[in-house]
């Protein structure tokens, strides 16, 4: 982000209160991403996202009650200060492309994972709470 901010210096705008605004997106999306560990911590489950399939519970309660990815939900509000900080139309780019690659290449594979290991009770959960948000 910082090196697309550079390369297109016109694209380049004015935010008001940006370091308030960047610090308290970023706060929040750290709050977000770490209550998703918490979650999983309190459930003593894998929260390694490399291996899925060998989570020995659905968590269902707490922050995962309004998204199903947290952690994912965090890190994307943290891109988003990010490029509330940098002020340029070029950062604000990757979070779409952030949600996307994830969607495609790290959610899609583990939400296969959690249906082969969970079966009716993960396709339940996937009804009644969305992916993000």
């Amino acid at each position: 982000m910082w090196l697309g901010t550079r390369a297109a210096p016109a694209a380049a705008f004015h935010v008001p209160v940006r370091r308030i605004t960047a610090l308290c997106l970023t706060t929040l999306g750290l709050g977000i991403a770490l209550a998703g560990v918490a979650s999983f911590r309190r459930a003593r489950t894998t929260v390694s996202p490399l291996k899925p399939e060998t989570a020995s519970t659905l968590v269902t309660s707490g922050v995962y009650r309004l998204t199903r990815n947290p952690m994912y939900l965090g890190v994307l509000v943290i891109v988003v200060g990010w490029a509330v900080f940098l002020a340029n139309a070029v950062a604000f780019l990757i979070a779409p492309a952030f949600v996307l690659y994830m969607n495609r290449f790290q959610i899609g594979p583990e939400e296969k994972a959690l249906a082969a290991r969970f079966g009716s009770e993960f396709a339940a959960y996937q009804s009644r709470v969305r992916r993000w948000l």
